[in-house]
């Protein structure tokens, strides 16, 4: 039996009390697979119970961009601590916000400046779609709705699920919950011919122009639709919707929870097109993983549009927002972004994954994507998940895929050697077949 005294029953206890008390994601429950526990992890590295180390090829869900248990972040951490961890951001305020929202203001792309800070990428995205509508009811209109892409994914939140792909996403069983929006085409795959991209932002124009009385704006995530298996679309698309949102008085919303902070290469993926959003989410590697925070960034135009009364006042305010340790830990992991040697790691990584694209001469693999930190192997048919990842643990590496997607997206800190070893792993499930290919 376990005793309060000695916290620590013996490991086959540990692990079936563990699984009984703590419900897990995206998992069947009634008989959930067994956890890797894990006791410690530096730089790529998790040290799990009763078990060989892991190369993490996947950064925590590609939150970890510095790696774990990292010195400088470490000591932001321990800083601030014993000045105070929380206050709350409403009558009152500190300087680890201040100094975060003034950073976010200076690198993020063209004129957006004002900063609204909350707990995590779905809450942030929940505060975008709130501060879009809100700020055409502030101007005398009704826009209730949003428009958004197919195969996107933006939250697991009510209003985040309702603009996310209601087909191939992960909410169908949600569906009567949530409030209808305009789903807009899937836009077509990097390296589409031009008049591919023509003909598809000539109807994503004739879509808007017929909804945009009912439209606050419109939702993307730039360049990479991450979590239906870091799909890549061609830049000339996220521009072409821009410039089809100006003419038609539509709010642009940028995802860039996943995308943010140098996954793609350069620090926002909306630079790769050249765009400026009316409205920014920023979450995932903000604080290199350490705690959960997000921010959703506004132009000047739109921040003014909540000027007035009381009620034009943007109405949402989590408890937690701009808590002092997350601004902390995240202003050290974004001055780590701003290193002139963090891109050159992203380059790095990059070309070391190139040879995946090898993996193109097999039937059974439908395509493959390199850029930035990120290379997916996408499969032609179904996969055994389980199988793939035990077979990548009994080689050393930690892989979760993600459908018919298997992926990496490893912190920047990743060494040669071990980025070697994760690629050698990929190229096997590849080429071998693992987990039915």
């Amino acid at each position: 039996m376990f005793n309060f005294y000695n916290p620590t029953p013996p490991a086959d206890e540990y692990q079936a009390r563990s699984i009984d008390s703590v419900w897990l994601p995206y998992t069947q429950m009634e008989h959930p697979p067994i956890s890797l526990h894990i006791e410690k992890a530096s730089g790529v590295t998790l040290y799990p119970r009763n078990a060989p180390p892991l190369i993490d090829a996947i950064s925590s869900w590609w939150c970890v961009i510095h790696g774990y248990n990292h010195p400088v972040l470490n000591q932001a951490i321990i800083q601030q601590l014993p000045l105070f961890s929380h206050v709350m951001l409403g009558g009152l305020i500190h300087e680890p916000v201040i100094t975060l929202a003034n950073t976010l203001a200076n690198i993020t792309p063209g004129h957006l400046k004002h900063v609204f800070f909350s707990d995590s990428g779905s809450i942030g995205v929940e505060v975008a779609i709130k501060m879009a509508v809100q700020y055409w009811r502030n101007q005398g209109q009704n826009r209730p709705k949003l428009a958004y892409l197919m195969g996107g994914y933006h939250g697991d939140t009510t209003g985040a699920m309702a603009v996310c792909d209601p087909i191939e996403g992960m909410h169908r069983l949600f569906a009567p919950l949530l409030p209808p929006h305009i789903g807009l085409q899937r836009p077509p795959a990097w390296g589409s011919e031009g008049s591919i991209i023509h003909a598809y932002l000539n109807g994503i124009e004739e879509q808007l122009s017929m909804h945009a009385p009912e439209l606050a704006g419109v939702i993307v995530e730039p360049i990479c639709q991450c979590a239906s298996g870091f799909y890549l679309y061609d830049p000339m698309v996220l521009k072409g919707i821009a410039e089809i949102c100006t003419r038609h008085s539509l709010l642009l919303i940028a995802d860039e929870v996943a995308t943010g902070f140098g996954r793609l290469g350069p620090l926002f993926a909306c630079e790769l097109a050249g765009v400026t959003p009316d409205i920014m989410v920023l979450g995932k590697g903000m604080t290199g993983g350490y705690v959960g925070l997000a921010a959703t960034i506004a132009t000047p135009a739109i921040f003014k549009g909540f000027y007035g009364g009381a009620e034009e006042a943007l109405m949402h305010g989590p408890t937690f927002m701009g808590n002092a340790l997350a601004c902390a830990v995240a202003n050290a992991s974004i001055q780590q972004c701003l290193e002139p040697d963090y891109g050159l790691k992203i380059q790095r990584i990059e070309s070391q994954l190139m040879p995946l694209h090898e993996l193109n001469q097999w039937s059974w693999i439908e395509s493959v994507r390199v850029m930035g930190a990120m290379g997916a192997i996408t499969f032609a048919h179904d996969i055994d998940s389980t199988q793939i990842q035990e077979y990548a643990i009994s080689k050393g590496v930690w892989l979760r895929p993600i459908g018919r997607v298997v992926y990496t997206a490893p912190a920047s800190v990743i060494m040669p050697e071990e980025l070697g070893k994760v690629i050698g792993v990929l190229m096997d499930i590849g080429e071998k077949g693992v987990g039915g290919g």
